[in-house]
């Protein structure tokens, strides 16, 4: 199971400077115990048309590459 640390890590080192680049952010919410993380976009992010797309091809994408456990991650 991805542990909370774990995902906080790749967010905070690999997800969230991309994202600030873009005037964004990303905030964990919680990661379940069937292995979902949920997130809340921030920022420029939060009401951008392509805020689904920057979840399933990018922060998705990477937190599945570093811990291949994660199924899917979603927008609260």
């Amino acid at each position: 199971m991805a542990t909370r640390e774990q995902v906080e890590k790749i967010l905070t080192e690999q997800i969230e400077p991309r994202l600030a680049m873009d005037g964004g952010g990303i905030q964990l919410v919680e990661v379940t115990a069937d292995n979902v993380v949920k997130v809340k976009l921030r920022g420029a992010c939060q009401g951008c048309p392509g805020a689904r797309m920057t979840l399933q091809m990018g922060v998705e994408r990477i937190l599945k590459q570093a811990l291949p456990e994660i199924k899917s991650v979603e927008s609260v």
